[in-house]
This record gives C-alpha cells, structure tokens and sequence, in this order.
C-alpha cells in the first residue's frame, strides 16, 4: 500500500498495539476514511488494524473488521461525534458504525468500518 495516497493518514496510526508492530490495513477502507475525514477535518484514530494475537481479536471467534484491515476507532466525543456520525452515515461505503459515548471522554471513540463480507452489514450498535 502507498500510504503517500492519502492526505492525512500514515502507517503508525494503524499499526496493531500487541506489540507485533503489524500494519496490514486495506488500502479501499483508507481511502473511505480518508473522503470521512476530508469533510470532518482531523481525526485521531485509536485502533487500527490487529493482528490475530490482538487480545480483544483473540477473544473472538472470527476476526473483525480490525483484522482484515477495514476498520478503525476514531477518539471523539460530545458534539463532535454526533457531527462525524452524521457525516459518516452519508457514505455508502461505510458500512458499520459502532459508538462508545460512555466513560471518560479521553476514551470515548466511534468506530467505522468498510467490511461487506462474514459480518452482517450495513449495521449501526453501541458499547
């Protein structure tokens, strides 16, 4: 993947937090969040790709969209998380939406995804 492709995104915001150093993200879903982010403006993603070994993936019975690279957790609260789910929600391409607004806002993030295939989408759920 050419990361030089997109405007305000790199390989070390995606990289898996297991300690593998893994950053297998697909290049479509970087492309999604890159037009997301265009409209919204800066974003600070908190999980990106994990890798199998990933303690929340290897809980699992399947691998999420984490795993497969088409996902990421974006740090937001308040108003400007209704504002990104407003934007998000108008691009086809997003396809599941998950929101955590509860507990300190330092940890509050939304979670957007591109995944089509073995999850049933498009889907919208809550922490």
């Amino acid at each position: 993947m050419n990361w030089d492709d997109f405007a305000n995104f790199g390989p070390d915001e995606f990289r898996c937090q297991c300690g593998c150093g893994a950053v297998e993200m697909d290049p479509d879903f970087i492309a999604a969040l890159q037009r997301v982010r265009d409209e919204f403006g800066p974003m600070r993603i908190s999980s990106g790709y994990r890798c199998p070994k990933h303690p929340i993936e290897a809980k699992k019975r399947a691998p999420g969209a984490h795993a497969t690279g088409q996902a990421a957790d974006i740090l937001v609260s308040g108003s400007r998380a209704l504002h990104l789910l407003r934007i998000a929600l108008t691009h086809d391409d997003i396809q599941g939406v998950g929101v955590n607004q509860r507990g300190a806002h330092s940890g509050r993030f939304v979670h957007l995804d591109t995944v089509t295939e073995n999850l049933p989408r498009p889907a919208l759920w809550t922490y």
